[in-house]
């Protein structure tokens, strides 16, 4: 188990959404605000780090023919379970992110983790995988949510942060957010359908520009390297 490997795939080289680019359409649909990118982001860290778990536990013992099956039941009890607790503790974030909870289900990052990774690998791996792969996932819907909301709308933290009796935290979705300029010279394309796809595009290019670069570099200083050794004999 190579810890430090998993949380580099996880954020980085095999991230779920800019590399593997699964996952994307709750992406692109709730990442309209703070509070809904981060209430999303830890749903799903939380469902595929239990699942991951559960799949690797009991991967010896699950038929061939069925375990994709198992595996959607599995999920479905976590995902029940978290739905419930946001609909009990956190109503206002259960009623943003509306059908995208119980859609995790068939979320394809979490059946494809379980498929690719934890049916093979150990309960620990298995464990550290569904805490990367989450956080890589969660890292990406913040990012989109903080770059759509302030450009689209000019505030940071909606719905999660309220400064009207100074700077506080709340979990019931009023926080208007810190007004960073006027909504009205926000590029509102942003807030659409339409924003969401134009910033995980966005987002992808970097990603992969910055893989390749690192490819790139790594290539030529493995070319130069066995250059000088072969000068040395």
């Amino acid at each position: 188990m190579n810890i430090k490997k998993q949380f580099k795939e996880g954020l980085i080289t095999n991230n779920p959404v800019l590399v593997q680019q699964i996952g994307m359409c709750a992406t692109m649909a709730i990442t309209t605000s703070l509070f809904n990118g981060l209430g999303m982001g830890l749903s799903v860290l939380i469902i595929l780090t239990c699942c991951n778990v559960v799949v690797s536990a009991i991967r010896k013992i699950i038929p061939e023919e069925i375990r994709l099956a198992i595996f959607v039941v599995v999920i479905a009890g976590f995902v029940t379970i978290v739905d419930l607790l946001l609909q009990a503790f956190i109503p206002a974030l259960s009623s943003a992110l509306g059908v995208f909870i119980p859609l995790i289900v068939v979320n394809c990052i979490i059946i494809g983790r379980a498929e690719a990774f934890c049916q093979k690998n150990t309960v620990g791996a298995s464990f550290f995988d569904g805490i990367f792969q989450g956080l890589g996932y969660t890292c990406v819907l913040l990012i989109m949510s903080i770059v759509r909301e302030l450009l689209g709308k000019g505030t940071f933290g909606g719905g999660l942060i309220d400064v009207t009796e100074g700077l506080r935290f709340t979990l019931d979705g009023s926080g208007a957010g810190i007004k960073i300029f006027s909504g009205e010279y926000g590029a509102k394309i942003l807030t659409m359908p339409f924003g969401g796809f134009l910033t995980l595009g966005v987002l992808i290019a970097v990603m992969q520009y910055a893989l390749k670069k690192s490819a790139r570099k790594k290539e030529l200083a493995a070319k130069a390297a066995k250059e000088e050794k072969e000068v040395e004999e």
